[in-house]
């Protein structure tokens, strides 16, 4: 018999403060009889099905019955280089009754110096731009992949923040858990509040959270107002923790984290906001988007029951 991501919900976990689950894997996630109404919308991070055409993936995410999409402004460039124009996109997104959550991303802003941060800036003003068309509230701003220093991190975020003032976009700050830089929740909280700007805030990941060792009181530390979104992913069930990367995403339930006990903490906190699937798994990308995406949203439907 499968078992269930409403089962596990309800299951003590045997750690408060981790997010290693000692769960068995599964493979289905069925909803109750009678599922409540949930708070939260629900999206499709676009890396989850990313060989799809980038209409397509929007297509699919509507039939799927998301409420939501996370577009990555790569795709949208290159399918401005196919010959595809913006006002597709747009149109695409309302016919199918999405949201879009947030776009991804804005890079380098942490990298570069001089002429070369002006030419970031300056690249940031056009994704900034594209974002708040497609009515993104926020964009994600990446850190550093190589650079280990953070002291000029603040000043830099607060840069992004007032051209996003200017476009009409908040950027989010994101960790990344296999970066040299900022990789761990309580980093990027300690950042993010060292910018000290009322516009700041911090995109959320359940796979960074578990792959940098962060800890639940490391999430309850956040404050709700200043959480923009939130990525849910689980782990390779056979690879430690701090080793992982991102194609080492595996579906809902499939891995090693404990995303009953993180939810449980966001639903403490009265997270009512967004969440998008994020997994990058080339495995899944050979299978049917359709049904990928589908058993993704039931598994995050699931996981929010009571």
């Amino acid at each position: 018999m499968a078992v269930t991501l409403s089962a596990i919900a309800q299951c003590p976990s045997s750690n408060n403060n981790h997010l290693a689950s000692n769960k068995s894997p599964h493979k289905a996630c069925q909803l109750p009889a009678n599922p409540q109404t949930l708070p939260v919308q629900f999206c499709l991070n676009t890396s989850t099905i990313k060989p799809q055409p980038l209409l397509n993936k929007i297509k699919l995410a509507g039939v799927a019955g998301y409420d939501g999409i996370e577009l990555w402004i790569n795709d949208i460039y290159d399918h401005i280089g196919r010959g595809g124009e913006i006002a597709e996109v747009e149109r695409s997104i309302t016919d199918h009754g999405l949201i879009v959550p947030s776009v991804i991303a804005i890079r380098q802003w942490g990298d570069m110096d001089g002429w070369e941060y002006q030419l970031v800036k300056d690249e940031a003003k056009r994704r900034f731009a594209l974002g708040a068309r497609l009515g993104a509230p926020y964009i994600v701003a990446t850190p550093p992949l190589e650079l280990t220093r953070q002291d000029h991190l603040p000043e830099r975020y607060f840069d992004l923040l007032q051209i996003g003032r200017e476009e009409g976009i908040k950027p989010t700050f994101e960790y990344i858990s296999f970066f040299k830089s900022v990789y761990n929740l309580a980093d990027a909280w300690r950042i993010v509040q060292e910018t000290d700007d009322p516009d700041s805030s911090i995109i959320l990941d359940a796979f960074h959270n578990w792959n940098s060792n962060s800890s639940l009181d490391d999430l309850r530390a956040i404050p709700l107002e200043k959480i923009s979104h939130y990525h849910i992913d689980d782990a390779d069930p056979d690879l430690p923790a701090t080793t992982q990367k991102d194609p080492d995403r595996v579906m809902l339930g499939e891995g090693q984290i404990d995303l009953a006990a993180e939810i449980a903490v966001l639903k403490e906190k009265g997270y009512d906001k967004t969440m998008s699937l994020e997994l990058f798994n080339s495995d899944l990308w050979t299978q049917d988007p359709l049904e990928v995406i589908t058993e993704g949203l039931s598994c995050m439907k699931a996981l929010w029951q009571d």
